[in-house]
């Protein structure tokens, strides 16, 4: 058992595992070719590590270790990931680990070239450096004036040795030759930035995308323009080649559309529309293939493939995680193997904690399917606002859909089926509005019940309405003509719905009968509920007030069972445990918090950068999923009192959480100092032997070695053996024994020749070990050590013993008295109890009527029993409260 010490900061119970639904943002991604498996890798930057996906499967592969703060470019050879954060730029081996550390920049790096065994990077202020990648050593350095030429791209021209072609915000361009440090050719450019620079297939041919949206291929080694491109979409963001025979040009747009441009007949061939939803950041045809892979600040990745002559590129395969941050997820199915996840971006996506390829997307709700699908989203007029909350339900998912959401400010509802991956059938709003637009009542809260047929809608005006979830058909409403004067906050049904509990902005919590709608119970709040959540396999309600409080319902006895405090902000999501005994809350304070609920306490609680908007535990309690403030992904937190032995200790009133970096993300020098100081104060648990002096403790020795101490002699004659033992023709060689439980190896014994034949009687009438401890006992009157000896001996053993005491097998009446004295010392210690009884039971089933003669031995039996009958009554009275106690417990209601 582990004691954790009581100043431990950050989380006991918790530790960051992982990130999920995050796959790309702004930057470029870098596409590399590994020679020995033949296989392409993207690499994409997230934030402040960089993940490393195989592009046959887009399965993800390597993340790399995080950084200090957010990378700005990426860069990659052969051998080496770079990565530029600051004014740092780091060098990752394995897709992984960093290896070397290029530090000398006094400026943001914006800009990394890898070039054979050096490393060009450009920082803000316009300063080039050139670095020798195994020592990290400068080997030239460059200064421009920011106002005549300030580098925005730059490239290294095919089969120009040692030449680098820089590109400037003015449009001018220069090619140099690193190594002797020289300006070899300038170009004037096209009045218009140059955003990038591209080696076309052609030798010599460079293409140039400007910030006006031209594109210029151009011939380096003439200075002689080709062709020119007009892109109407507004500036390049990107310019890839295809190199499979087909002379076909790749442009990235601000707004998400690819151009494919016919280099022999100088037009335009094709446009890609939408292929994503912000900029395309980067865009790379592959070596030889017709594939086109594109990412963007849409937190996606997308593989194109070009399998029609002429044609748009189709997609292939893709990876998408939420464009917008998460507000609402919870656990799908019982397994915890999926979590859905609502987003500001409109969808409803699925994410696998398994693999990324089980990963699904609902979707965009709209309210006509048919027209989406021909518009696409962005044109969709009918498209619905962001999902608030959402309920799901697997009962009946094969059969009809299984998952009801909620629209900001939007009175309908909408179905979604989760097995087909869409929007359901129904659209459920209630008839009472007649539609009526200027009505601004919405849908504020839903819940499913655990058969799936029916769904139960909460809206802002008060009423509560109930929808069979396969026909869509309007069953029943809640109360006379509202359940609740303000909005609804929560409503939610019992696992057997039997009951449907409901709270209102009018600070009543109302329980209704589910099948008749008639209201059983009404209880009152001291503040106005923000939000509940019911664990429906214990019948406890978790309610959220405004006053940053957390109240306990239990729904059997309809009583407020527990009351938190302590947080300082809105609580902005709750979810309970498996077996429900935790609640963790996460509030816009920034703190995640566990609650003990048999126990009231606070027993863990850790700061996040950004606040958690929602919390989901997984229904085998193995992972904590969290979704945080501007975050697009969903973090994973793995529970550590499933594999380690944790001590939940009530923490104190005054207890100053400290902050826990998000999964993926780099710990400060500060944090790793105080999980080393923490780590050093944990020691292991030793039990004592008494815990307490009041307390009767057993033995904890087998029942083999005291049970059947008073039936020795039935085993003895049960086990009697048939025939004389045999000896074995070749026995093999062991060490002798001596018998006994504790194994002791015999010392070889050296007979003399002129030993005697004759049997020497004195040896038979040699006193053991543990006659001689009690008889040393006698007068230092401590048993300890004859105790010690019993312990270790086997129940034939200590009958052996028991009965040399006697006089007529050599013993004596005093050694007799100091055995009655040892049984009275265990009894008073309140000490292996079980092994006393049984040790006095067997010695006075041996000796009872020679004690029966010896007045000394009665004495001090008398006395024995005076000691015993002391301690019987006292544990009886002990089991006879508890017995009492457990009954109370399982027969009243509390």
């Amino acid at each position: 058992m582990i004691v954790m010490s009581a100043g431990k900061k950050g989380s006991v119970i918790f530790s960051g595992f992982r990130a999920l639904g995050l796959y790309s943002n702004h930057l470029a991604h870098v596409l590399r070719f590994h020679k020995k498996h033949g296989e392409f890798y993207v690499v994409t930057a997230i934030g402040q590590c960089f993940h490393t996906y195989n592009v046959k499967k887009l399965g993800i592969v390597a993340v790399s270790n995080a950084l200090p703060e957010d990378i700005s470019f990426l860069a990659a050879d052969r051998m080496l990931v770079y990565a530029a954060y600051g004014k740092l730029i780091s060098a990752f081996a394995k897709s992984k680990e960093v290896v070397h550390t290029y530090t000398g920049h006094q400026a943001d790096v914006h800009l990394l070239l890898p070039f054979g065994d050096h490393l060009i990077s450009v920082d803000k202020d316009n300063i080039v450096i050139i670095w020798d990648v195994e020592s990290g050593e400068t080997y030239l350095q460059i200064s421009y004036d920011k106002a005549s030429f300030e580098v925005s791209a730059m490239m290294h021209p095919s089969t120009y040795l040692n030449k680098v072609l820089f590109g400037s915000s003015q449009g001018i361009l220069q090619l140099w030759n690193v190594r002797s440090n020289k300006l070899l050719c300038t170009f004037p450019g096209w009045a218009s930035a140059v955003t990038v620079l591209q080696q076309s297939p052609a030798v010599d041919v460079v293409g140039v995308g400007l910030a006006s949206g031209q594109i210029i291929i151009h011939n380096i080694r003439f200075d002689e323009t080709l062709m020119k491109f007009q892109q109407d979409w507004g500036p390049v963001t990107a310019l890839s080649f295809r190199t499979d025979g087909h002379p076909i040009m790749a442009s990235g747009s601000p707004i998400g559309h690819i151009g494919l441009w016919d280099l022999e007949e100088k037009k335009l061939n094709s446009q890609m529309r939408d292929a994503h939803t912000t900029a395309i950041a980067g865009l790379s045809f592959l070596q030889n293939e017709p594939l086109l892979i594109t990412n963007g600040a849409d937190n996606a990745i997308r593989v194109w493939i070009f399998d029609v002559s002429g044609g748009d590129g189709r997609l292939l395969r893709h990876r998408i995680g939420h464009s917008a941050p998460p507000t609402k997820i919870r656990h799908y199915d019982q397994n915890g193997l999926h979590i859905l996840s609502a987003g500001q971006d409109g969808t409803l996506q699925s994410f696998s904690t398994v693999h990324e390829r089980l990963n699904k997307s609902l979707g965009h709700g709209t309210l006509n399917k048919t027209k989406a699908k021909k518009k696409g989203v962005r044109y969709d007029m009918e498209k619905l606002p962001a999902i608030t909350t959402f309920a799901s339900e697997t009962a009946r998912q094969s059969d009809w859909d299984g998952i009801i959401a909620c629209h900001r400010g939007l009175l309908r509802t909408t179905t979604w089926n989760y097995q087909k991956g869409s929007m359901g059938a129904h659209r459920l709003e209630p008839e009472r509005f007649n539609r009526n637009p200027i009505i601004n009542v919405h849908a504020t809260a839903v819940d499913i019940t655990s058969c799936g047929n029916f769904a139960v809608i909460a809206q802002s005006s008060g009423h509560i309405d109930v929808y069979n979830m396969q026909s869509g058909f309007h069953r029943g409403k809640y109360g006379e003509d509202k359940a609740h004067e303000g909005p609804v906050r929560g409503v939610a049904v019992d696992a057997l719905n039997q009951l449907t509990v409901s709270v209102g902005a009018d600070c009543l919590l109302k329980i209704w009968k589910f099948k008749s709608k008639e209201q059983i119970h009404n209880h009152s709040l001291p503040a106005a509920p923000a939000s509940s959540q019911l664990h429906r396999d214990s019948g406890m309600l978790a309610i959220a007030l405004d006053d940053f409080s957390v109240h306990i319902l239990d729904m059997e006895t309809r009583r407020i069972v527990r009351r938190f405090s302590g947080h300082r902000g809105q609580i902005s999501d709750m979810t309970f445990s498996p077996d429900g005994r935790w609640l963790i809350t996460a509030s816009m304070d920034c703190t995640i918090r566990t609650w003990d609920l048999p126990s009231g306490s606070l027993v863990d609680c850790f700061l996040v950068d950004a606040a958690a908007v929602s919390l989901s535990m997984s229904p085998t309690g193995n992972f904590l999923a969290s979704s945080h403030v501007d975050g697009l992904g969903i973090y994973l937190w793995s529970n550590n009192t499933l594999c380690s032995m944790v001590s939940l200790r009530p923490l104190p009133a005054d207890y100053e959480p400290t902050v826990i970096m998000l999964p993926g993300t780099c710990p400060s020098r500060e944090e790793e100092e105080v999980l080393d100081v923490d780590s050093s104060e944990m020691a292991e648990y030793i039990s004592p032997a008494q815990l307490d002096e009041h307390l009767v403790t057993l033995s904890l020795l087998p029942d083999s070695r005291w049970k059947n101490l008073l039936h020795l002699d039935v085993i003895k004659k049960k086990n009697k053996p048939k025939e004389p033992p045999k000896l074995p023709k070749a026995a093999p060689f062991f060490i002798p024994t001596i018998p006994g439980l504790v194994p002791q190896f015999a010392l070889p014994g050296t007979p003399s020749e002129d030993q005697s034949k004759v049997v020497n009687l004195g040896v038979l009438a040699q006193k053991s070990t543990f006659y001689l401890q009690l008889e040393t006992a006698l007068d230092s009157n401590s048993y300890e050590e004859p105790v010690k000896l019993l312990r270790e001996l086997g129940p034939s053993a200590i009958e052996t013993e028991l009965r040399a005491l006697s006089p007529d097998m050599g013993g004596d009446v005093r050694v007799m008295q100091s055995f009655l004295r040892m049984i009275s010392s265990i009894l008073q210690s309140k000490r292996d109890f079980d092994l006393a009884q049984a040790y006095l039971a067997l010695f006075l089933k041996l000796h009872l009527r020679f004690i029966a003669d010896q007045p000394e031995l009665m004495e001090e039996a008398e006395s024995v029993s005076a000691n015993l009958e002391e301690m019987w009554i006292s544990m009886q009275a002990l089991l006879n409260q508890n017995i009492c106690l457990l009954s109370y417990i399982k027969s009243a209601l509390l």
